[in-house]
């Protein structure tokens, strides 16, 4: 029979449109290591990186995937009495703001330029803090490619919109002092880059051009990159049973939201770009409409409330 956990990760694994079974099954066990990392850590400081622009929308805003998952994963934490710092860049400042407007308590906030020096500014600030972070993780971002580059799925480079958050994770010479956790959907997101890369070239159109190349010491793959973060804070719920009623007090359909309005409202987020399309303000993630993710939530606390 399986665990608590290992019902989350396949109700949070499962297939929206594209097949990314190979890459879930890749991933699989990660969500358990990555929340014994945290569940297990005396006194952990959690960094959440999140924020994904799109120029092709109305108007250029960033995707409301990522959005969610940063803000159940603080309310969370902060419920919890654990530190958060939220990090975005400048094009995703307004959406990830929002978002930090309706937690129930304060988080750290940095916004960087897109340039790579302010990004290892940002990584030597973090490094010397008072209270370091303990664990970086990264939802629905995208990474650098091969080409040292970023790359949407459809293969347009969007590097002049993203502020390589990559080198907090890793860079030439530096390793992180902090465990890292990617979450993503796509394959072109940060955390990816320790798939096998012909998975992604195999089973992602465009993959051997978007396929990441930056990897993370616990990759989460799920069908909807904001539910690989509900998983995340579930399956820690599941570890530490005395944290639980705090970690899940937010953890249900009116937060979830209220905090898609204000990413769509106030953040001005988007969803449904497409080749064809520009992006558009509306209640939705990654096409599919709220009550889809609500569902996703209310497995989860069923799963924990079953094995409690």
């Amino acid at each position: 029979m399986p665990t608590p956990i290992a019902e989350i990760e396949g109700i949070v694994g499962r297939k929206v449109r594209r097949d990314i079974s190979r890459l879930v099954a890749f991933a699989r066990g990660n969500l358990e290591r990555a929340a014994q990392s945290i569940a297990d850590h005396p006194s952990p400081h959690i960094g959440i990186v999140c924020g994904f622009f799109v120029r092709h929308a109305e108007p250029p805003s960033p995707e409301t995937d990522g959005l969610n998952g940063m803000g159940q994963l603080a309310a969370g934490f902060i419920e919890a009495g654990i530190p958060v710092t939220v990090i975005t860049d400048a094009p995703c400042a307004k959406a990830v703001w929002a978002v930090t407007g309706v937690l129930p308590g304060r988080v750290a906030l940095e916004v960087v330029s897109v340039d790579p020096d302010a990004v290892r500014s940002l990584r030597g600030r973090l490094e010397s803090a008072e209270q370091p972070l303990t664990h970086l993780i990264a939802i629905e971002r995208c990474s650098l490619g091969a080409d040292g580059r970023a790359h949407r799925e459809h293969g347009w480079d969007i590097s002049d919109d993203t502020a390589p958050l990559d080198y907090l994770f890793e860079d030439d010479g530096w390793s992180s002092p902090w465990t890292t956790i990617g979450i993503g959907d796509g394959g072109n997101e940060i955390g990816m880059g320790v798939l096998p890369r012909e998975i992604i070239e195999e089973d992602i159109p465009n993959g051997a051009l978007v396929a990441a190349r930056t990897g993370a010491d616990h990759l989460i793959v799920s069908g909807v990159a904001n539910w690989g973060a509900y998983g995340l804070l579930g399956a820690v719920a599941s570890l530490r049973p005395d944290l639980a009623p705090r970690l899940l007090k937010h953890f249900h359909a009116q937060s979830e939201h209220d905090v898609l309005t204000a990413a769509v409202t106030i953040g001005q987020a988007i969803d449904d770009s497409r080749v064809d399309r520009l992006g558009q303000l509306q209640m939705t993630i990654d096409r599919l409409p709220l009550d889809d993710h609500i569902d996703i939530i209310e497995s989860i606390t069923a799963v924990l409330s079953q094995s409690s």
